[in-house]
């Protein structure tokens, strides 16, 4: 982990809070000249950080932007050593399908519990490939699952959806009161608006039959601006925060879910 990725996480950690810079790299064992510099490329990435004599730097609440190190810092504790030690978060801000990724992921040997997470899809996709509509706005990411490492019982697709669905409207409810509706079995509506679309994609062994993997994508209207929605989806559409009105983070609301998907 970087010097920049240190900081980062730290600050993410006291978010709100004046920290010395004193403090910064006695606990994360840097030099005050390191510190320094990890704030100043941090401000350059557009992050909101005020310096104030006294009493130290501060992230302001009001700066969300997506990261490994400010998901983590929301992770229950139980799992933020092992997301942080094993580097089980990519966020990036443009990628073709979050989904795919995830698949050449798992494909290749990748971890239970791997996120690909990103700002905007430019191929994103639902069931029988449908296009899903992926801007700005929206949060998209998908979890790789062994199943050796779940407990849900048979693994049936329907099942698995249905019980990532169920995760997602609960952190949802947990952060922001808000209930979503699961309509069977992969869509999530506030009233009669879909505010969020998930995707449930599997591996198998050719001569057993048995899951490898699963990879779970799941696509949130954010705090999407609806009104730049293409016709045909738009008005059926909605989105949990306006645009620029959110009342929780990105990073909280991606690791509530992480955390929960985690447990299944």
């Amino acid at each position: 982990m970087t010097s920049k990725e240190k900081v980062l996480e730290f600050l993410e950690s006291n978010k709100g809070k004046y920290i010395s810079g004193e403090a910064v790299a006695e606990s994360l064992e840097l030099s005050r000249t390191a510190v320094w510099k990890a704030v100043n490329e941090l401000r350059k990435s557009g992050y909101e950080i005020e310096a104030v004599s006294n009493k130290g730097y501060m992230l302001k609440e009001s700066s969300d932007i997506l990261s490994a190190a400010g998901i983590i810092s929301f992770l229950p504790h139980e799992y933020q050593k092992a997301y942080k030690d094993e580097e089980l978060i990519c966020v990036y801000d443009t990628v073709g399908s979050t989904n795919r990724l995830a698949k050449e992921l798992a494909i290749a040997g990748g971890d239970h519990g791997s996120v690909i997470i990103a700002n905007v899809q430019t191929d994103g996709h639902g069931r029988s490939d449908h296009s899903f509509f992926s801007p700005k706005g929206g949060l998209y990411m998908s979890i790789l699952l062994r199943p050796e490492y779940m407990d849900i019982g048979e693994l049936k697709p329907d099942a698995v959806t249905m019980a990532v669905g169920n995760s997602v409207i609960d952190a949802i409810e947990e952060l922001t009161g808000i209930t979503p509706t699961l309509k069977p079995v992969n869509d999530l509506y506030i009233g009669d608006k879909k505010v969020c679309g998930i995707l449930t994609e599997a591996g198998t062994e050719f001569e057993t039959g048995l899951v490898q993997w699963i990879v779970v994508g799941i696509g949130i209207n954010f705090d999407s601006d609806i009104s730049s929605f293409p016709s045909e989806v738009k008005d059926i559409a909605t989105s949990l925060f306006l645009p620029g009105k959110a009342a929780v983070s990105k990073n909280k609301l991606a690791a509530e879910i992480i955390g929960r998907i985690a447990d299944l």
